[in-house]
């Protein structure tokens, strides 16, 4: 197994096991939607978007805020307009 293939089981496993139910359920699908399309940068940009905690990732998801925990970038962008 390679470098990037563990990076996406680590990614896979860090999306499906939050906390909470519903922070499973919405990180597990926009991580499968997406993680075979994302660069290696943009994988390490999703595993350190999956290190914030759950309240900053629904806020932002959520409300229309600027939060200065996320970086603005291509997951944040693709996670910001995902719908279930």
């Amino acid at each position: 197994m390679n470098k990037l293939e563990k990076l996406k089981k680590k990614i896979i496993y860090r999306s499906n096991y939050r906390g909470t139910k519903e922070m499973d359920i919405l990180l597990s699908s926009f991580t499968l939607a997406h993680i075979n399309d994302l660069s290696e940068k943009e994988l390490i940009e999703l595993d350190t978007f999956l290190n914030l905690d759950d309240e900053i990732i629904y806020d932002f998801f959520q409300k229309d805020t600027n939060n200065n925990n996320i970086s603005r970038n291509k997951v944040s962008e693709l996670f910001k307009k995902f719908k279930l």
